[in-house]
C-alpha cells in the first residue's frame, strides 16, 4: 500500500502541478482581487522553479558530495534508477547512469572486492516486465568483471526495500564492511537514512550531480524549463526523507 499510494501521489508534490493549479485559480475565480493573487502566485511559482540560482543554492544545501579515501572497502552497493526498459523490453541506461557507472569503476580499480546492485522493477502496471539488476549482470559481462564478485539484489522496488534486502544479502553472503553506497546526489541523504535505519552502516560515495556544481553565471538568473524536472527530483527526495524519518 505505502509502495502504491507513493506512485499515486506523487503528482501532488510537483512543482509544475501547483503552477497550473494557481493559473486555473485565476481563470475561474470570480472574485477580481484573489484572481489577481492566484494569478502573482502563479508567476511568483513559475519564477522561482525555473531559475537555476535557487535550485542550485538548494542542492548546495541538500547534496551530500562526501569521497572515501583509498582504502579497500568490502563492497560497493549501487542503488538502481540507472537502467529503463526500452519498448522491446530490453534496456537501456538513462540519465543516472553514472551510479552504473562509478560503482563499476570502484570495482574495477580495485577499490572493492563485491559490486551489489539493488533494484527491480518500480513499474506499478508491468512489475515483472523488467529487472534491472538481472539486466545489469548481463551488461557486466562486457566489462570483464567476475561474476563471482557481484551480488544482485532484484526485488526492491523502492529505497526503502533496497536497504532491507540488500542487509540481508550480505549477511547471506558474509560480506564484511566497510560499504561504499553509490547513488545520485539528490538522492544520497534520503538512502544514508534508510541504510542506517536499516542497520547497514555505509560511506556515500554520491555520483550523478545534476544541479549545485555549476559556476555562477548570467544563465543562472534566466528561466530555464529543466530546471523544473529538477526541483520535481529534489521535492520528492525532501518529502520522502521526512516519510522515512516518521515511518
Amino acid at each position: 500500500m505505502f509502495f502504491l499510494l507513493s506512485k499515486l501521489l506523487v503528482i501532488f508534490i510537483y512543482p509544475i502541478t501547483w503552477i497550473v493549479f494557481a493559473f486555473l485559480l485565476a481563470i475561474y475565480c470570480k472574485n477580481k482581487k484573489l484572481q489577481r493573487r492566484f494569478l502573482l502566485t502563479g508567476f511568483f511559482l513559475l519564477l522561482f522553479f525555473s531559475l537555476p540560482f535557487f535550485q542550485n543554492s538548494y542542492a548546495r544545501l541538500w547534496d551530500i558530495t562526501t569521497k572515501p579515501d583509498n582504502k579497500q572497502y568490502g563492497a560497493a552497493i549501487v542503488l538502481g534508477g540507472y537502467g529503463s526498459e526500452d519498448r522491446n523490453g530490453g534496456g537501456y541506461f538513462n540519465g543516472a547512469s553514472d551510479r552504473f557507472i562509478q560503482g563499476t569503476r570502484l570495482k574495477i580499480s580495485g577499490k572493492v572486492k563485491y559490486l551489489v546492485f539493488s533494484g527491480g522493477n518500480a513499474n506499478v502496471l508491468l512489475p515483472k516486465s523488467f529487472i534491472e539488476s538481472s539486466w545489469t549482470a548481463e551488461v557486466l559481462k562486457d566489462f570483464k568483471v567476475e561474476p563471482k564478485d557481484v551480488l544482485i539484489e532484484k526485488e526492491s522496488r523502492n529505497t526503502l526495500e533496497n536497504a532491507l534486502f540488500t542487509q540481508r544479502l550480505l549477511k547471506a553472503n558474509n560480506v564484511p564492511p566497510p560499504y561504499l553506497l553509490v547513488t545520485s546526489a539528490f538522492h544520497m541523504r534520503r538512502s544514508l537514512l534508510t541504510f542506517e535505519k536499516a542497520g547497514v552502516e555505509v560511506i556515500p560515495y554520491s555520483c550523478n550531480y545534476i544541479a549545485g556544481h555549476e559556476r555562477l553565471s548570467i544563465d543562472s538568473f534566466l528561466p530555464n524549463a529543466e530546471t523544473l524536472s529538477k526541483w520535481e527530483k529534489y521535492i520528492k527526495e525532501l518529502i520522502g526523507y521526512i516519510v522515512y524519518y516518521l515511518k
